[in-house]
């Protein structure tokens, strides 16, 4: 099994604004566009365009139509891949060592050398951030553009994740959210940034900022489709409410 590292000083991930998202995918194909010909192995397809597609993707977007109970309904694109979890579970539960988690960013990684494709980091995951690749048989997850971040050959501007990089309008944000002087953590403190289903007690290091109020057709603002606020940080398994704590809900049915 593998073990994890002392927390720590540097914690990269990304903070997603549901409130700006409008679904269009662009992060997740830009995903698998670069994945499929830089880091690791390629992200391969099977039958890609016949009657029953498949194939690995490390950002998936759901679309919900949430109501509240005193609102009006609206949509909600939710993109999904690894929150690169400070306790992640997908790591220590690892029989051979492939997964890990680095000392130096807080990025959690997938040796494929070492993996055998059992599949147990994908049953241990509360998210379902991973996928078997069945053409290369090695378990595939989102590596926040390792080889990209780091890369002195490319323009400073594009040494951010390709899903960031993509997106037309800036729901995607990149940076080191133990700094509490980052824009990313500025970010979340201004926005009530959220974890995903916290009561699962992973500390996932990605954000989430609710969406903001609707008007009504009076014109007025509705505040009901606002969860409620708590810091980004918390330990509480205490039900979120509003529309994360309907997505975590949702999320769980979800195979």
């Amino acid at each position: 099994m593998t073990t994890l590292p002392e927390t720590p000083t540097v914690k990269l991930g990304l903070v997603i604004d549901l409130d700006t998202c409008v679904g269009c995918h662009a992060c997740a194909v830009n995903c698998k566009s670069w994945n499929t010909g830089g880091y690791g192995v390629p992200l391969s397809d099977q039958s890609a365009y016949g009657a029953d597609p498949s194939g690995s993707w490390l950002n998936r977007i759901h679309t919900f139509e949430v109501t509240p109970e005193d609102g009006k309904a609206q949509l909600v694109h939710f993109p999904k891949s690894c929150l690169h979890c400070d306790d992640a579970p997908c790591v220590t539960v690892c029989p051979t060592g492939a997964s890990f988690k680095r000392s130096e960013d807080g990025i959690v990684l997938v040796n494929e050398d070492h993996c055998m494709g059992c599949g147990l980091c994908a049953w241990a995951c509360p998210y379902g951030a991973r996928e078997l690749d069945a053409d290369a048989g090695v378990m595939k997850k989102c590596t926040l553009c390792v080889d990209r971040i780091y890369n002195e050959n490319l323009p400073e501007e594009d040494r951010e994740p390709a899903c960031v990089r993509a997106c037309p309008s800036r729901a995607r944000h990149f940076g080191d959210l133990a700094d509490p002087e980052s824009d990313v953590s500025k970010l979340v403190a201004e926005r009530g940034g959220m974890d995903l289903m916290p009561g699962q007690g992973t500390a996932p290091v990605n954000k989430y900022l609710p969406p903001r109020p609707r008007r009504d057709t009076e014109g007025t603002f509705t505040s009901s489709s606002l969860p409620a606020s708590a810091p980004a940080g918390r330990e509480s398994s205490a039900p979120v409410g509003g529309i994360l704590g309907w997505l975590d809900r949702a999320l769980e049915t979800l195979e």
